[in-house]
């Protein structure tokens, strides 16, 4: 959903590209000494590939499938108990629009729409209310020695900010090690410093309405961005159901075709984006000012609107 721009020429800028998390990934680094930034980069994605062991909904010996499946999980991973506490703060700051005990929604749209016989007009309205009674963080009791599910048929996802948290990880290591300028993308981007040739790097915000074009460009320096968009992952050929969820009502996101927020860290972008995704724009420009965002949201008639602290 969002695109970097290429690399202006730089003998000492080293790229990477590949794939992290399921997406397209890229990593550009600036170190006067090639060698040390090929080590660097070797690190960041053992970093990265760790964070996977612990954080994945598709491995099911990751700690967070172990949760799922078990509702407690003792002596968890201290990443782990640092993303869903500060999951527990967007969820506070977004009045509960930012939730990652979803997951039970995403199973029964998911499980819905894979039968034959589905029903276009999506799960009956009787089993999305019991499937949302299953889904809030308050039921989810976290502690360095356990994490634990308050009631039975929980389940966590980290898609609305494992990226980010694992973005900023990668961050970290790169600074630590002498980094100064340099470009993350774990599918959601984070700059270290402006582009070494000056100025800042470009980032592109793709055009939900003609996924793969880019729409604007915007720079970034010292910053993060994520996009949130329903039309990303889409459960039927109608696109009348998505990833994103209200987590009050159990319904999919349908206020935006996407949302950009350009925010201090990598995790602050992608779970407010995908907060924002679900929120009145008279109840996002408050965050907005309050933690010194811009957010950057498109209607679904296309029509695009901007807020900025």
């Amino acid at each position: 959903m969002l695109s970097i721009a290429p690399a202006r020429a730089d003998s000492l800028l080293r790229v990477w590209s590949g794939t992290a998390l399921g997406c397209d990934a890229v990593l550009q680094i600036h170190h006067p000494d090639p060698a040390a930034a090929d080590r660097l980069i070797a690190a960041s994605l053992a970093e990265v590939q760790r964070l996977e062991r612990i954080m994945s909904l598709y491995r099911p010996d990751s700690a967070l499938s172990r949760l799922n499946r078990d509702g407690v999980l003792e002596n968890p991973p201290f990443d782990l108990v640092r993303v869903l506490s500060e999951s527990r703060r967007y969820s506070a700051i977004s009045g509960g629009a930012f939730d990652v005990t979803v997951q039970p929604l995403w199973d029964l749209y998911a499980g819905h729409f894979s039968r034959f016989d589905a029903s276009p007009d999506g799960p009956a309205a009787d089993a999305i209310a019991a499937t949302a009674a299953r889904v809030g963080q308050d039921a989810l009791e976290i502690d360095p020695a356990r994490l634990r599910f308050a009631q039975p048929g929980m389940g966590i996802t980290l898609n609305g900010i494992g990226q980010g948290y694992i973005t900023d990880r990668v961050v970290e290591l790169l600074r630590a090690g002498g980094v100064e300028h340099a470009l993350v993308d774990m599918g959601k981007t984070r700059a270290i410093g402006g582009h070494p040739a000056g100025g800042p790097w470009s980032v592109g915000l793709e055009d939900p309405r003609a996924p793969g074009t880019i729409a604007a460009r915007i720079p970034l320096a010292d910053r993060a961005v994520a996009t949130a968009g329903g039309y990303g992952t889409l459960f039927d050929e109608a696109g009348r159901f998505n990833h994103i969820f209200e987590p009050w009502s159990g319904r999919t996101s349908w206020r935006w075709l996407s949302v950009t927020v350009e925010a201090a860290t990598a995790t602050e972008s992608n779970a407010l984006s995908n907060a924002f995704a679900v929120m009145p724009a008279e109840a996002t420009a408050p965050v907005v000012r309050a933690l010194g965002l811009a957010a950057h949201f498109v209607y679904p008639n296309g029509t695009r609107m901007a807020q900025k602290a």
